[in-house]
């Protein structure tokens, strides 16, 4: 399996240049040879094929397990001679703007993965995956189309978690929370406790210097408050979506509230991600919000994780139930701009039919697939034992209409959260002005 790193493609590159309908029970007649293995017939892949297919991701740690795994050893035991070239990204900021790049150039790799918020993006670089065992299979495909079509088959469910020190809990006092307010005084609890001999301690670690940690906060606060998955679609609808009695000016102005009581220590905006991590792991954060692949980087640390225990940020509807966001993530499609479409799709069949069952065993997320069962790691199954009271809210990326609002105005969620932890920010005037913006931007496209 040739790995190719990113960051010499990119420079090569730029010199040269859950809410849907159900899934089709059928597969393809390709597809289905090369997960069964069964004998070649007309208007099948010939097993014998020569080809590479490459294939684009920025999940360094799936590349580890797929070597370990012999992903490309399996898939040859069903064509031989086709070999598998992974371009390496180091994270989805380059991953993406990359492939922007090569989609305007029409040099898609033959394989790639999408976030739902990109489905607008590159949807018509996407084949429809609907015909498809994988699709027909997996619990997520059906309710993420997008213009009817499967374009993506998510390999994981991605799903954040408050990981927190039960030991530092402990002395200082302090219970998991059942309600957003009880989630605050947690926080003020263990800021003063530890921050009054650590100046540097954090009751929360953001890293918010590198801005996306504040997607928790910020991206999923209105959908979690409001309970809706597809929120942003709305806000789409709505000529100043943050006025008084609108879900995002509420649920803004709650994290507001509790970023303003210095939770993330006495330097938020000067600490990145993987500092902050690492003071985490040595215990100078009590907390720390991530997902799947944080949690897999905390059990990769090697620190000894006896106190590590997890519970879901208390985003509290009217009734008390805490809403909890769950997504699709790592939507696997193939490009229209693939040499080898078919045998793209038979690649695809094989990942999910054959090869995934032992591949989402070494996953922190949980199964996509019906057919592969997997028990909930032990770190994120904490929370269910912590929280009774949870209600899961299916979360889907804005549509096109919002991306094209969002492009228009330039609205950032998460440079929105940056901004509210500097000296002198203005909530009431960062609102009129988002406002303003929202709606001028509508009115330029066109919205009634």
């Amino acid at each position: 399996m040739k790995k190719v790193f990113a960051t010499v493609l990119s420079v090569c590159m730029a010199a040269a240049l859950f809410a849907g309908c159900g899934a089709s029970t059928s597969s393809s007649t390709a597809a289905s040879s090369a997960a069964s293995g069964s004998a070649v017939a007309e208007g099948e892949l010939d097993p014998n094929i020569k080809a590479t297919l490459t294939f684009a991701t920025w999940d360094n740690e799936a590349i580890d397990f797929y070597e370990e795994l012999d992903l490309e050893g399996r898939f040859q035991e069903l064509y031989p001679n086709v070999d598998l070239e992974i371009e390496e990204f180091k994270d989805d900021v380059e991953y993406f703007n990359q492939m922007k790049i090569r989609a305007s150039a029409n040099e898609l790799p033959d394989l790639m993965y999408l976030q739902t918020r990109y489905f607008s993006v590159y949807g018509d670089y996407m084949l429809d995956l609907s015909d498809t065992q994988a699709a027909a299979n997996n619990v997520l495909a059906a309710d993420c189309e997008y213009n009817g079509k499967v374009i993506g088959i998510p390999e994981k469910i991605s799903s954040d978690y408050v990981y927190y020190w039960s030991d530092l809990f402990e002395e200082a006092d302090v219970e998991v929370p059942q309600t957003w307010d009880e989630f605050v005084t947690v926080c003020e609890t263990l800021q003063n406790y530890y921050g009054a001999d650590d100046p540097s301690f954090m009751a929360i670690g953001m890293g918010a210097k590198d801005s996306w940690p504040m997607y928790p906060l910020m991206e999923y606060s209105p959908a979690s408050f409001s309970g809706n998955g597809t929120y942003w679609d709305y806000m789409a609808t709505v000529d100043e979506p943050f006025a008084e009695g609108e879900p995002i000016r509420e649920a803004y102005t709650k994290v507001y509230e509790l970023l303003s009581k210095g939770v993330l220590g006495s330097d938020p905006l000067g600490l990145g991600y993987d500092q902050t991590l690492s003071l985490f792991l040595n215990k100078q954060a009590g907390m720390m919000i991530d997902n799947s692949m944080g949690l897999a980087k905390i059990k990769a640390s090697g620190v000894d994780l006896t106190d590590l225990k997890s519970f879901y940020v208390p985003y509290t509807g009217e009734d008390g139930t805490i809403n909890h966001i769950a997504q699709g993530d790592f939507f696997m499609g193939v490009t229209t701009n693939s040499e080898n479409p078919e045998l793209a799709k038979a690649f695809l069949e094989f990942y999910f039919n054959d090869f995934y069952p032992d591949y989402v065993q070494k996953l922190s997320s949980d199964s996509t697939m019906t057919t592969a069962e997997k028990a909930k790691d032990p770190y994120m199954a904490y929370a269910d034992e912590a929280q009774t009271n949870v209600n899961i809210v299916a979360y889907m990326g804005g549509a096109d209409d919002y991306t094209a609002i969002v492009n228009e105005c330039k609205f950032d969620y998460n440079k929105v959260g940056t901004e509210m932890l500097t000296e002198g920010f203005d909530l009431e005037a960062a609102f009129d002005k988002l406002n303003a913006d929202w709606s001028a931007a509508r009115e330029k496209l066109g919205m009634e």
